[in-house]
């Protein structure tokens, strides 16, 4: 077979792959078509309050089951505001029970969309990506749990992002996720404890503090936390084991 008709295999192969992508450009179309993302605000939760807890009040296991679906969707399709269904949680199910809840839907919905962008993209990816991003590619999968720890504790970037860039460098599913669960705990906690102090927001009339986990006694525990994630990098680094440990990028000589 010659370059011209490989280029055309491959291509071929990599348009059918991508419908999960597809499925995910929709699924955000629709919410932004039916005007779903106005109900993830302050407003819309402060308006139709009463109306859910009476809901979740008659419903209590499907309640559960409804914001855990809704917070699995959000993620998948990366839909911004996740934030505010977080602090809605807390204000319907108390800090704790809301925090495992989000962990659950926000971990299932990241790894959603990582899987989905795996499919469709990672081989259109490694085709074109030079010997630089590759060695960086085997740099960052021998330490991708410490990496992937720091990137949720530590909100540097966009949280969808952090859900795609990884399915694209080959990050084994199992620390993707592993790191996902525990990374996004802090942030669940401090966002649902907001959320669990709604009410007496709603009685003076005001609006959440979400400045709140850039406060010093909760900043620092959570950049602690990222420092210790950032050890078993570190260790590696100064053993020289990051280099001889990781194994060469496909395609090139050890």
């Amino acid at each position: 077979m010659n370059e011209t008709e490989t280029r055309g295999s491959f291509s071929g192969r990599s348009l059918k792959r991508l419908w999960p992508l597809l499925v995910v450009v929709a699924g955000l179309t629709a919410i932004y078509g039916f005007g779903l993302d106005r109900f993830m605000s302050f407003e819309a939760l402060s308006a139709n309050r009463d109306a859910i807890l009476d809901w979740k009040a008659a419903h209590e296991t499907r309640a559960v089951a409804v914001f855990i679906l809704i917070y699995y969707v959000a993620v998948l399709f990366s839909v911004p505001g996740a934030v505010w269904i977080t602090i809605a949680g807390g204000f319907l199910f108390g800090t704790l029970a809301a925090a495992v809840y989000v962990v659950i839907g926000a971990t299932l919905g990241a790894v959603g969309i990582f899987l989905a962008a795996r499919y469709a993209l990672r081989d259109f990816f490694r085709a074109r990506a030079g010997r630089a991003m590759r060695r960086m590619e085997a740099g960052f999968r021998t330490n991708a749990f410490s990496y992937l720890l720091v990137l949720r504790l530590v909100p540097l970037f966009p949280f969808w992002l952090v859900n795609l860039v990884p399915a694209l460098i080959g990050v084994p599913l199992r620390a993707y996720a592993l790191a996902t669960f525990l990374g996004i705990i802090p942030g669940a906690v401090v966002y649902t404890s907001v959320g669990n102090g709604l009410g007496a927001v709603f009685e003076a009339g005001g609006s959440p503090d979400l400045g709140l986990i850039f406060e010093p006694e909760i900043l620092l525990p959570i950049l602690g936390l990222a420092l210790l994630a950032m050890i078993p990098v570190l260790y590696r680094k100064i053993t020289g084991r990051d280099s001889r440990g990781a194994a060469p990028p496909p395609g090139e000589e050890p």
